[in-house]
């Protein structure tokens, strides 16, 4: 098998198991009632729970960060905390297809905040891009509609929120990526601090998605819904990324990411078949316009192909 058919399969079986994040969501939320900030919590802290002594066995070195980088990787782990809380949020409220779509947007968003922090071009490709996304971000999220901000205004306004928290987590990678750190080290510590805070998260009152610390720590799941909790915070997020960086040894890092445009069609499809959750025709022109940003930017970054695997997530990613 040629070098780019194996990059293209394995970008490909990333962005499939990235997909059933959301279904995974919807379906736990819908069949056994678990809050949004609940699902978060476990998700980061089975990860975390699963990566660390899987490290401890296998190559300690990962697990070995300086003092100095503990408030980096603190800050990374509560912005990471806030994009898996807000868009768990967005998939109850408005479905598993929607919000997977809505998060493309942080392309735009990215393109603006990587402009002040990295100084990097704002061409008319990354305008336009900009511009299709918040478009696209208001038809798939229906915010065009006054009613949607009084029946769904949580809805809404996490879907709104969530391409802006997962354009944070992305520079927040990018950064990472800069300090030359190993891909697994990023995504373990991001995680333990993601449970950290989404821990703290439960105890702010009234929060939206929350029950509070008792129903946190104890969501009064059957035998079932554990399995299907565990099944959907190791398979989705760690087959994900574990494909993801063996499919960057073999692909530009822009192909990759282009490649990643696939994970909203995917998951409307599952979606549609294991949810029944449908999308308007208004919606979907709005999803295919996040995408031609995404497509937009990708080609004008236009990136070589190179070795490493930097654990600089495509602005696709579920999370």
């Amino acid at each position: 098998m040629s070098r780019n058919a194996i990059g293209y399969s394995t970008a490909i079986a990333a962005v499939a198991f990235w997909s059933t994040t959301g279904v995974f969501l919807s379906y736990l939320s819908t069949h056994f009632k678990v809050e949004p900030l609940a699902l978060a919590f476990w998700r980061n802290l089975l990860i975390s729970a699963t990566l660390v002594p899987v490290f401890l066995l296998t190559n300690r070195r990962l697990l070995r960060i300086a003092p100095g980088e503990i408030g980096f990787y603190a800050l990374f782990g509560f912005v990471l905390a806030l994009l898996n809380y807000i868009w768990t949020l967005a998939v109850v409220k408005d479905g598993a297809a929607v919000a997977t779509v809505l998060i493309y947007s942080s392309t735009g968003f990215t393109a603006v905040f990587a402009r002040f922090l990295f100084r990097e071009k704002l061409g008319p490709a990354k305008i336009a891009a900009i511009l299709f996304s918040l478009v696209g971000c208001v038809m798939v999220s229906n915010a065009y509609r006054a009613e949607m901000w009084r029946l769904n205004v949580v809805g809404v306004s996490a879907g709104l929120l969530s391409g802006i928290a997962f354009s944070g987590f992305s520079l927040f990678s990018k950064e990472a990526s800069r300090r030359k750190v190993n891909s697994w080290t990023s995504l373990i510590y991001s995680f333990i601090f993601g449970a950290v805070f989404t821990f703290a998260f439960s105890l702010v009152p009234r929060l939206p998605g929350s029950a509070g610390v008792a129903r946190l720590l104890s969501p009064n799941l059957p035998a079932t819904g554990w399995l299907v909790l565990v099944v959907l915070a190791l398979v989705p997020t760690l087959f994900g990324f574990w494909f993801y960086n063996m499919s960057m040894n073999y692909l530009p890092a822009s192909t990759a990411n282009l490649l990643a445009t696939l994970e909203p069609p995917m998951t409307a499809l599952e979606a549609y078949v294991l949810l029944d959750e449908r999308m308007t025709i208004i919606q979907i022109a709005g999803g295919l316009a996040i995408l031609a940003a995404v497509a937009m930017v990708q080609f004008e970054k236009a990136e070589p192909r190179t070795s490493a695997a930097p654990l600089d997530i495509p602005s696709s990613d579920r999370t």
